[in-house]
């Protein structure tokens, strides 16, 4: 049997407070990637419950997408009033509640990477235990911030076959990214992102799986980004590394989209995928 890695994130991108101006304001950092421009006049809540309001301190057409130029209004009058809510080192997210749209789709915040620990929890609950493989579902932390949760996992797990089931900009609306991934098109098959090369033969037996079972597919190549495949993928003495993404339009920020289909096929193929026999075919391979 297999080592099976599947790897989903429970981290989101937000803020955290770096300054408190003697007006009350909040001068903030990222943890992870946020668009400034996005972030713009949109609400935040702490760990405590505190919310805010993101603003700029220059015309946001010159943020330049510059997080140095964000600040967030909680309604404190004062430093001394705002510290009796929040402090230095205080973190926030995004408020984004989830809606239904048309089509089977679906909009919220932090589908990235919510999404993908729905699909590993729904995997778990029709994991029976009489499959070939070894499988850990792992929801790791701190991938916005360099995917450093799936290393230390991997490092103690050694998994053969690492999995990241996250989610992949979308290409099927106008933005500013080039490339193939669409909403409602089947759950993407990684092949590559600027952080790591998937393994050919963990791409050909997603593949396999998908057309054995009717999942709908698609290929996933990204040239803006990373997962935690690239930390198992550079594991130990090297693991073999794939993913599992949802394609999301409007990534990291209060309002992605994604199709509830999709997440679907992506459940299916998690659990196609840690159903088969790995063994021999991954190890004739690797001979030839």
């Amino acid at each position: 049997s297999k080592k099976i890695m599947f790897a989903a994130h429970m981290d989101e991108i937000g803020f955290m407070v770096k300054k408190i101006e003697d007006d009350g304001r909040l001068l903030v950092c990222n943890v992870g990637w946020n668009w400034t421009a996005s972030a713009y006049n949109t609400r935040v809540v702490f760990r405590n419950g505190i919310y805010g309001v993101v603003s700029s301190m220059k015309n946001i057409e010159e943020a330049h997408n510059d997080p140095n130029s964000l600040f967030i209004d909680i309604g404190a009058k004062s430093k001394e009033d705002a510290l009796k809510y929040v402090h230095v080192g205080s973190v926030c997210g995004y408020c984004g509640e989830y809606l239904p749209l048309a089509n089977d789709l679906v909009c919220s915040k932090t589908f990235d990477d919510r999404v993908g620990c729905f699909q590993l929890i729904e995997a778990l609950r029709e994991n029976d235990g009489t499959y070939p493989n070894d499988i850990y579902y792992v929801f790791t932390v701190q991938e916005e911030v360099g995917c450093r949760g799936s290393k230390t996992t991997a490092a103690f797990i050694k998994p053969d076959i690492g999995i990241a089931v996250d989610v992949t900009p979308a290409h099927d609306y106008p933005c500013d990214l080039t490339g193939s991934n669409a909403i409602g098109e089947g759950i993407g098959i990684k092949v590559a992102d600027p952080s790591v090369l998937c393994d050919e033969d963990v791409i050909a037996a997603m593949e396999q799986c998908c057309r054995h079972k009717d999942i709908p597919f698609q290929y996933e190549v990204i040239d803006k980004g990373g997962c935690d495949a690239s930390s198992m993928n550079l594991s130990n003495f090297g693991v073999r590394a794939g993913g599992i993404s949802v394609v999301t339009r409007y990534a990291h920020c209060s309002s992605s989209v994604i199709s509830k289909e999709d997440a679907e096929s992506g459940i299916r193929l998690c659990t196609a995928f840690r159903s088969e026999e790995h063994t021999s075919e991954l190890q004739s391979q690797r001979d030839i």
